[in-house]
Protein backbone atom coordinates (compact mmCIF):
# COMPACT_ATOMS: atom_id res chain seq x y z
CA UNK A 1 0.00 0.00 0.00
CA UNK A 2 1.28 3.19 -0.92
CA UNK A 3 1.68 5.64 2.73
CA UNK A 4 0.75 9.00 2.00
CA UNK A 5 3.83 11.86 1.32
CA UNK A 6 6.43 9.23 0.62
CA UNK A 7 7.74 9.33 -2.76
CA UNK A 8 8.55 5.12 -3.03
CA UNK A 9 5.72 2.14 -2.52
CA UNK A 10 5.82 0.88 0.86
CA UNK A 11 4.28 -2.52 1.51
CA UNK A 12 2.47 -2.67 5.21
CA UNK A 13 0.71 -5.92 6.36
CA UNK A 14 -0.86 -6.72 10.25
CA UNK A 15 1.52 -10.26 10.95
CA UNK A 16 -2.07 -11.91 11.00
CA UNK A 17 -3.35 -10.72 7.71
CA UNK A 18 -2.28 -11.97 3.82
CA UNK A 19 0.35 -10.13 2.80
CA UNK A 20 -0.13 -11.18 -1.11
CA UNK A 21 3.79 -11.81 -1.64
CA UNK A 22 5.04 -15.19 -3.41
CA UNK A 23 6.81 -15.84 0.05
CA UNK A 24 6.40 -15.73 3.70
CA UNK A 25 8.37 -12.19 3.81
CA UNK A 26 9.38 -12.79 7.87
CA UNK A 27 11.63 -15.32 6.15
CA UNK A 28 14.03 -13.34 3.94
CA UNK A 29 14.06 -10.29 6.14
CA UNK A 30 15.62 -12.53 9.39
CA UNK A 31 18.67 -13.26 7.95
CA UNK A 32 21.09 -15.03 7.51
CA UNK A 33 19.60 -18.07 9.85
CA UNK A 34 22.00 -20.95 10.25
CA UNK A 35 20.76 -24.46 9.92
CA UNK A 36 21.21 -26.36 12.71
CA UNK A 37 21.26 -30.23 11.74
CA UNK A 38 20.05 -31.48 15.33
CA UNK A 39 20.47 -35.24 16.22
CA UNK A 40 18.66 -36.52 18.85
CA UNK A 41 18.27 -39.93 20.24
CA UNK A 42 14.86 -42.12 22.07
CA UNK A 43 15.30 -43.65 25.30
CA UNK A 44 15.51 -46.93 23.39
CA UNK A 45 18.89 -45.46 21.66
CA UNK A 46 16.80 -44.92 18.44
CA UNK A 47 18.33 -41.59 16.46
CA UNK A 48 16.68 -38.87 15.11
CA UNK A 49 18.20 -36.28 12.87
CA UNK A 50 16.69 -33.26 11.21
CA UNK A 51 17.03 -29.65 10.46
CA UNK A 52 16.23 -26.61 11.84
CA UNK A 53 16.26 -23.11 10.51
CA UNK A 54 15.01 -21.16 13.71
CA UNK A 55 18.53 -21.44 15.23
CA UNK A 56 21.00 -19.43 16.74
CA UNK A 57 23.42 -18.97 19.99
CA UNK A 58 21.64 -16.85 22.79
CA UNK A 59 24.28 -16.47 25.31
CA UNK A 60 28.28 -16.37 25.96
CA UNK A 61 28.34 -17.92 29.58
CA UNK A 62 27.64 -20.56 29.99
CA UNK A 63 26.86 -20.50 26.48
CA UNK A 64 23.72 -21.14 25.11
CA UNK A 65 21.91 -22.16 21.91
CA UNK A 66 18.55 -22.06 20.99
CA UNK A 67 15.94 -23.59 17.94
CA UNK A 68 12.33 -23.38 17.58
CA UNK A 69 10.38 -26.40 16.48
CA UNK A 70 7.31 -25.09 14.48
CA UNK A 71 4.58 -26.72 12.42
CA UNK A 72 2.42 -29.83 11.99
CA UNK A 73 3.33 -33.03 14.33
CA UNK A 74 3.25 -36.56 13.73
CA UNK A 75 -0.11 -37.87 13.90
CA UNK A 76 0.79 -40.01 16.26
CA UNK A 77 2.55 -37.57 18.59
CA UNK A 78 2.07 -34.67 20.31
CA UNK A 79 5.30 -32.91 19.84
CA UNK A 80 7.74 -33.67 16.81
CA UNK A 81 10.45 -36.58 17.37
CA UNK A 82 13.51 -34.19 18.20
CA UNK A 83 11.83 -32.23 20.67
CA UNK A 84 10.27 -35.59 22.18
CA UNK A 85 13.84 -37.18 22.22
CA UNK A 86 15.01 -33.91 23.89
CA UNK A 87 12.45 -34.19 26.63
CA UNK A 88 13.82 -38.06 27.43
CA UNK A 89 17.38 -37.88 27.38
CA UNK A 90 18.00 -34.02 28.11
CA UNK A 91 20.72 -34.12 25.18
CA UNK A 92 21.28 -33.06 21.56
CA UNK A 93 23.83 -32.58 19.15
CA UNK A 94 23.58 -29.45 16.47
CA UNK A 95 25.78 -30.48 13.83
CA UNK A 96 26.62 -27.85 11.68
CA UNK A 97 24.99 -28.13 8.21
CA UNK A 98 27.52 -27.26 4.91
CA UNK A 99 27.13 -26.85 1.60
CA UNK A 100 29.12 -30.22 1.21
CA UNK A 101 26.15 -32.02 2.87
CA UNK A 102 23.54 -30.16 1.51
CA UNK A 103 21.83 -32.98 -0.25
CA UNK A 104 22.24 -34.90 2.36
CA UNK A 105 20.51 -32.43 4.88
CA UNK A 106 17.28 -32.04 2.81
CA UNK A 107 16.79 -35.77 2.80
CA UNK A 108 16.80 -35.92 6.69
CA UNK A 109 13.94 -32.24 6.67
CA UNK A 110 11.19 -35.04 4.87
CA UNK A 111 8.76 -36.36 7.20
CA UNK A 112 9.40 -39.85 8.88
CA UNK A 113 8.15 -42.34 11.05
CA UNK A 114 9.58 -42.59 14.42
CA UNK A 115 10.91 -45.78 14.01
CA UNK A 116 13.15 -44.08 10.81
CA UNK A 117 16.99 -43.92 11.45
CA UNK A 118 17.12 -40.56 9.34
CA UNK A 119 21.40 -41.08 9.78
CA UNK A 120 20.82 -44.37 7.74
CA UNK A 121 18.65 -42.96 5.36
CA UNK A 122 20.49 -39.94 4.58
CA UNK A 123 23.88 -42.19 4.40
CA UNK A 124 25.88 -40.61 7.09
CA UNK A 125 27.32 -41.80 9.97
CA UNK A 126 26.95 -41.73 13.57
CA UNK A 127 29.95 -40.81 15.76
CA UNK A 128 29.98 -41.07 19.24
CA UNK A 129 30.29 -37.33 20.90
CA UNK A 130 32.35 -36.61 24.38
CA UNK A 131 29.71 -35.03 26.66
CA UNK A 132 26.74 -36.57 25.64
CA UNK A 133 25.50 -39.88 24.82
CA UNK A 134 23.76 -38.52 21.76
CA UNK A 135 25.85 -38.94 18.53
CA UNK A 136 27.13 -36.25 16.28
CA UNK A 137 27.49 -36.37 12.34
CA UNK A 138 30.75 -37.82 11.76
CA UNK A 139 30.56 -35.94 7.84
CA UNK A 140 29.66 -32.39 9.38
CA UNK A 141 32.91 -29.89 10.42
CA UNK A 142 31.57 -28.41 13.40
CA UNK A 143 29.27 -29.68 16.41
CA UNK A 144 27.64 -28.31 19.70
CA UNK A 145 26.94 -31.13 22.28
CA UNK A 146 24.39 -30.14 24.19
CA UNK A 147 22.51 -30.54 27.63
CA UNK A 148 18.49 -29.58 27.41
CA UNK A 149 18.14 -26.61 29.67
CA UNK A 150 13.94 -25.91 29.06
CA UNK A 151 11.49 -25.58 26.25
CA UNK A 152 8.98 -22.90 26.20
CA UNK A 153 5.89 -23.16 24.73
CA UNK A 154 5.16 -20.11 22.26
CA UNK A 155 1.92 -18.82 20.51
CA UNK A 156 0.29 -20.53 18.10
CA UNK A 157 -2.49 -19.80 16.01
CA UNK A 158 -3.01 -23.83 15.54
CA UNK A 159 -3.35 -26.25 18.39
CA UNK A 160 -2.42 -28.94 15.70
CA UNK A 161 0.58 -26.88 14.89
CA UNK A 162 2.33 -25.66 18.46
CA UNK A 163 5.87 -23.90 18.24
CA UNK A 164 8.03 -24.56 20.84
CA UNK A 165 11.33 -23.27 21.81
CA UNK A 166 14.48 -25.34 23.08
CA UNK A 167 17.33 -23.88 24.73
CA UNK A 168 20.32 -25.81 25.63
CA UNK A 169 23.56 -25.33 27.29
CA UNK A 170 26.45 -25.95 24.91
CA UNK A 171 28.29 -28.32 27.08
CA UNK A 172 31.15 -29.50 24.39
CA UNK A 173 32.48 -28.29 21.01
CA UNK A 174 34.14 -29.75 18.12
CA UNK A 175 35.56 -28.14 15.52
CA UNK A 176 37.67 -30.24 12.32
CA UNK A 177 40.81 -28.84 11.92
CA UNK A 178 40.67 -28.83 8.22
CA UNK A 179 38.51 -25.53 8.94
CA UNK A 180 40.86 -23.67 11.07
CA UNK A 181 43.92 -21.74 9.84
CA UNK A 182 45.70 -19.51 12.53
CA UNK A 183 43.48 -20.18 15.31
CA UNK A 184 40.40 -18.48 13.58
CA UNK A 185 37.42 -20.46 11.83
CA UNK A 186 37.49 -20.19 7.83
CA UNK A 187 34.50 -20.07 6.48
CA UNK A 188 35.39 -20.62 3.15
CA UNK A 189 36.22 -24.05 4.24
CA UNK A 190 33.35 -24.61 6.52
CA UNK A 191 30.91 -23.44 3.56
CA UNK A 192 27.87 -23.28 5.89
CA UNK A 193 24.46 -23.03 4.43
CA UNK A 194 21.18 -20.78 5.85
CA UNK A 195 18.13 -19.61 5.55
CA UNK A 196 18.72 -16.39 3.40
Amino acid sequence: RLIPGQRSRTVFYRSNEPHGLKHNPLNALVIPRPIAWISTMDGDGNLNLAPYSFFNAVAYTPPQVMFAATGVQPPESRMKDTVANIHVTGEFVVNFSTWDLREEMNITSAPAPRDVNEFALAGVTPAPSTTVKVPYVKESPAQLECRHLRTIELLSTNPAEPNRMVLGEVLGIRIDDAVIDHGLVRYDRLRPIGRL
